[in-house]
């Protein structure tokens, strides 16, 4: 298939040759008029677009989305023939955490790797929701000041600005933009290998993991040494990043860019000695407690801390003249590669710099080919440099410009933004109803009593049901009899319930007849509490229970996401689509809690338990009488098949001449 980037209707219907058309912005991928009859030519249908084939369409869909706006290394990474979702914000791999409604099989087809089983949602919840379970709300964090109107409208946390420990004097260059993304490369090679002569350490960042090994491949051509911190190498964060602060070293990091752990200009001597202690052969988890001050008596621990504290303090000796060196050189320079969506993002890179009053500077090199400055009014500047005349090695660096970029990015935040306030908004429909199931389910795992609950489940049942086939309490010819027998047929009613001649129903009113259903039900059920005893059958009343409640809720949250999908149509019938979801939502909850108590009462009065039936004794048949021609006459066994059926009063199949229920049948 064709594979086409555009925005706008206009250059869609310029490319009607392409199979399918993706929204960079909205991260969608369409099909094509052209791309529709290649689908109905290859799966040998008349209308895609027909009802029986949604789940088809579904999967093409998908498919495309999969090969269009997903991208390897960006989106997700290839590990051990395995696909993991990147975390688009911290650059960390999301172990356990998959794609749904079949777009990570999709990717996974589109790799070649094993394709898994689709995954079923159990529970969901926003983070919004969830950090409001906590009863008080507070963080500390140096880039909160761009999030503080969304920290207030959320959680109604005000955001303070608290200055810093000692003056902040990194330098923050304006942004230098270039035409092509090659001439940026070039660029950001040749800062990195100024700052590397003279010894200044350099952080590079970058938006993917794509593009952080572009430029370690430049890099090694360069023959300059080099880190590479990205989600493929996440185990080793802590130890790359430590030692970003050293002289002349080279760390290229992806989003990550890794926080929780301080680079020191220099180098960082906790891990210099942590790192000379594996040498030393100490084992891991030795070391993770050398730097612990908790009490022990292992003298194994006690031993590696002695050597931990020496060797640190061999290694702040040897690193404060490096610390003096890098500090002359300009402190450590952070350089992004890319502008990310969220200033957030780019102010955590900046922020790695310019610790604690140290020299720091800080620059970033763009592109016309950005996906930043490509979507968001690339165009413009684009047309400006061709009209000028500069060429793709020559920068445009502008204060003015620098603001326009920033402007694009809060546009950007302002769009998420609202994005997360109306899912959240969804979400605070579904939070009531999970409330109220938790609750229900928190009681069954805490091992409480349910059976009253039962008991009103099956009473509320029953009144239901009555008053929906006998729908009229006085006119009784709209009474549907016959249905109701054969809805409790098997369980509450028989072949000659409800079979009365004009007279009969005259008296017969829905009352009594409901009376009559919970009379029978709860005779049943206290046979049942009878027979199996009071401890066994509450058991079995918390497992019908939270059986039915999770199957029924894992139902609700797909249609409640279904809903979710197309209820935005509602807006142009002038109607809130908030409003109407939660109107429709409450609807089919009800519905749902209904299917659980009609559910639960039906399991409840039909649940047999099954013994592990005890092994039969072959018996040998004995010759029992002699014929007149002196042949002994056996009672042969008669071999029971799987096809046959014995009734308790025929012979028993053993062979032994007795009634089914007086022999092998006296146990059933």
């Amino acid at each position: 298939m064709i594979r086409v980037r555009e925005q706008d209707a206009k250059e869609e219907q310029d490319n009607v040759d392409a199979d399918y058309i993706v929204d960079e912005k909205a991260r969608t991928a369409t099909l094509t008029r052209t791309g529709v009859q290649k689908a109905e030519s290859f799966f040998k249908i008349e209308n895609l677009m027909d009802p029986d084939n949604v789940t088809l369409l579904h999967h093409i869909n998908q498919a495309i989305k999969a090969r269009g706006v997903m991208q390897r290394d960006v989106d997700y990474v290839v590990k051990d023939g395995e696909v993991l979702i990147v975390d688009e914000f911290t650059g960390r791999l999301m172990f356990g955490r998959r794609y749904n409604e079949g777009l990570h099989q999709a990717i996974e087809a589109k790799e070649g790797v094993k394709i898994e089983r689709e995954s079923k949602t159990l529970a969901t919840i926003t983070f919004q929701n969830y950090f409001r379970l906590y009863k008080k709300l507070a963080g500390m964090t140096g880039t909160a000041m761009t999030e503080s109107r969304e920290f207030e409208q959320i959680y109604k946390l005000d955001v303070v600005e608290i200055p810093t420990n000692r003056p902040m004097i990194r330098l923050d260059h304006p942004d230098c933009v270039y035409k092509t993304e090659q001439g940026k490369f070039r660029a950001v090679i040749d800062q990195i290998d100024t700052c590397h002569e003279k010894g200044q350490p350099v952080l590079v960042g970058t938006i993917s993991i794509e593009k952080s090994e572009v430029l370690s491949k430049m890099l090694s051509k360069r023959g300059i040494k080099h880190e590479v911190l990205n989600a493929k190498h996440h185990d080793k964060e802590a130890e790359i990043v430590a030692q970003a602060g050293k002289r002349g070293a080279v760390t290229i990091a992806t989003n990550m860019a890794g926080r929780g752990t301080d680079i020191k200009l220099g180098g960082n001597a906790e891990y210099l000695a942590k790192a000379e202690m594996r040498k030393m052969g100490i084992p891991e988890e030795v070391i993770a407690q050398s730097t612990d001050y908790g009490d022990t008596t292992d003298q194994e621990v006690l031993s590696a801390r002695a050597t931990f504290r020496e060797l640190e303090n061999k290694y702040k000796q040897e690193i404060k003249s490096e610390a003096d060196a890098v500090c002359e050189a300009g402190g450590l320079f952070i350089l992004g590669t890319e502008r990310h969506e969220s200033r957030r993002i780019d102010n955590q890179l900046r922020g790695r710099s310019g610790r604690q009053g140290d020299p720091g500077a800080s620059r970033f090199y763009l592109s016309l080919e950005d996906d930043l400055m490509r979507l968001f009014g690339g165009e413009r500047i684009n047309s400006l440099m061709d009209t000028l005349g500069i060429d793709e090695d020559t920068p445009i660096e502008n204060r003015i410009l620098t603001n326009s970029i920033e402007g694009a990015q809060k546009k950007v935040e302002e769009r998420n933004f609202a994005i997360r306030r109306d899912v959240l908004q969804f979400d605070d429909v579904m939070n009531r109803q999970r409330e109220l199931i938790y609750s229900q389910r928190d009681t069954v795992l805490n091992g409480e009593s349910v059976r009253d609950s039962i008991v009103g489940m099956i009473n509320e049942s029953i009144q239901a049901n009555c008053k929906t086939y006998l729908s009229s309490e006085d006119e009784h010819e709209t009474w549907n009899l016959e249905g109701l027998r054969d809805f409790y047929a098997g369980w509450l009613s028989n072949e000659d319930d409800f079979r009365y001649d004009a007279q009969q129903l005259e008296d017969i009113t829905q009352e009594k007849i409901i009376e009559l259903l919970t009379d029978r039900a709860m005779k049943i059920y206290g046979e049942k509490e009878a027979q199996y005893g009071e401890e066994m059958m509450r058991e079995i009343e918390r497992v019908m229970l939270l059986k039915t409640v999770d199957r029924y809720w894992m139902d609700h949250i797909d249609n409640m996401d279904e809903l979710r999908k197309g209820i935005h149509l509602r807006a142009y019938g002038q109607k809130d689509p908030v409003v109407m979801y939660r109107l429709e939502g409450f609807d089919m909850f009800d519905q749902m809690v209904a299917s659980i108590r009609e559910d639960t009462a039906r399991l409840m009065l039909t649940v047999q338990i099954r013994s592990e039936e005890e092994p039969k004794r072959e018996q040998v048949a004995k010759p029992t009488s002699t014929s007149a021609d002196g042949t002994d006459v056996r009672k042969q066994p008669v071999r029971k098949t799987a096809a046959q059926k014995v009734g308790r009063n025929d012979p028993c199949p053993c062979g032994s001449g007795k009634k089914y229920k007086k022999c092998c049948g006296a146990n059933d």
